[in-house]
């Protein structure tokens, strides 16, 4: 479980460049897998070997700037319940603004740590002019330019250093999240799992401090639920603000090994639902689509199942291997089938095969269908393991990795999926040198 880095500021103070810098190390690594972030304000970054996710709040506020002077404080109060470190970015430029007061003053009164960034700081005059800002009374600051880097390495050492360890997750059992945006039906779809007969073995207040975990042992599965819906914060906070779901789902997906990702079929399949989705599938997590409130779809001849499905897997290209299954909480529909989808998929996600199998069903499939040519070198792929890792992960041995191109990799994961099901989980493919 990382820890969560909130970067919080007035508008156009570089943020954003903040935080494309420190994600894009990794992303260059990780994401280079599909070439776009989907979700442009939440990602993982590393820094001395310690692993965090790093939360832009800037950029869920859409607006003018009078509307974000009311947003900017939720956004700030959020981040402190939420976040394991706060950065407050300021920019020399403009000096202490009214609205970097107020800022500074919900800050003071927090016990978890505030950095005070000071940004385009690139030469000496700008150096000396950021002495001003120990009038916010956060004490020290550290001063960079988000644009060349420079500076952000005395940050992030410092940041680090305060993170709290990753928790060792003992128990063995799996670990599934319900979510989704706020009144898609989450609570009333935990609350009709456990049923009024309470077929609950122990209630462990959450590891994580924000949701709830049940253990679960019913229908001859056994499983830990994660709920983030379970938990009322300040009533202040309104509901539906976009950051807000996001953040309670960053925490309990990376804390899960399935999500449940549930959503009101009258409202769609809209952005937020799929930001959640890619979250999970970045995650490497399992995932199970759940369409709720089936049942209060209009027009279901022109509007069938078929259909409906058929949308969603538009959204969610190229990960489209995922289960979605219809139910409707009130009626207590296909709840029981839902259960019984998300152990399959886990067991997908922890599925093993063997070597000797891997290369007789997977090696005839790429003799028949080679990589294409690229500059006249032909690739010659010899062998395939699969890596030791949570989630599957494959690693195909050839003379040239540099040469095989996505569409292709792509292919191999199709038939990966094809042989071995691997339905609900996102599966990743190296190429590596012989």
């Amino acid at each position: 479980m990382g820890a969560i880095v909130a970067i919080v500021g007035r508008p156009n103070v570089g943020k954003s460049t903040f935080f494309n810098r420190l994600i894009q190390r990794r992303e260059a690594i990780v994401d280079a897998v599909s070439g776009v972030t989907r979700d442009r304000h939440y990602g993982k970054s590393d820094w001395n070997g310690k692993e965090f996710s790093l939360i832009d709040t800037g950029g869920y506020i859409v607006g003018s700037d009078d509307i974000f002077e009311k947003e900017i404080d939720k956004q700030v109060e959020l981040a402190i319940d939420e976040a394991d470190a706060i950065v407050f970015m300021v920019d020399v430029e403009s000096g202490v603004t009214g609205m970097d007061e107020d800022v500074a003053k919900l800050l003071r009164r927090v016990d978890k740590p505030v950095f005070l960034a000071i940004n385009k700081v690139d030469n000496a005059k700008r150096a000396a002019d950021a002495v001003e800002f120990y009038a916010l009374g956060l004490g020290e600051y550290f001063t960079l330019s988000s644009i060349n880097g420079g500076g952000t390495g005395e940050l992030l050492d410092a940041l680090v250093k305060v993170l709290p360890e990753a928790e060792e997750e003992v128990d063995e059992l799996p670990r599934f999240a319900v979510v989704g945006r706020p009144n898609a039906g989450k609570s009333s779809f935990i609350n009709a799992l456990i049923g009024e007969d309470r077929y609950i073995v122990t209630d462990i207040a959450g590891t994580t401090r924000d949701s709830i975990d049940t253990k679960y042992n019913r229908f001859g599965f056994e499983f830990n639920l994660i709920d983030t819906a379970g938990i009322r914060r300040k009533a202040k906070v309104k509901e539906d603000l976009e950051f807000y779901s996001v953040m309670r789902s960053v925490r309990a997906i990376e804390h899960s090994d399935v999500c449940i990702l549930l959503f009101d079929a009258t409202r769609g399949f809209d952005g937020q639902v799929s930001n959640i989705f890619w979250l999970a599938q970045r995650n490497n997590k399992g995932v199970v689509i759940l369409v709720n409130k089936w049942d209060l779809v209009e027009d279901k001849e022109t509007n069938t199942m078929k259909e409906y499905t058929i949308r969603i897997k538009q959204e969610i290209e190229p990960f489209v291997d995922v289960p979605i299954i219809f139910i409707s909480v009130l009626n207590k529909q296909r709840i029981y089938k839902a259960i019984e989808t998300a152990v399959d998929v886990y067991k997908n996600r922890s599925k093993k095969v063997k070597t000797s199998e891997l290369n007789d069903v997977m090696l005839p499939i790429i003799d028949h269908t080679p990589p294409p040519a690229y500059k006249d070198k032909y690739v010659k792929i010899k062998y395939i393991t699969q890596l030791p890792t949570l989630y599957p992960q494959f690693a195909f041995f050839c003379n040239l990795p540099q040469y095989v191109r996505e569409p292709y990799k792509r292919f191999l994961e199709n038939k990966l999926r094809e042989n071995f099901d691997f339905t609900g989980v996102p599966v990743t493919i190296y190429m590596r040198k012989k």
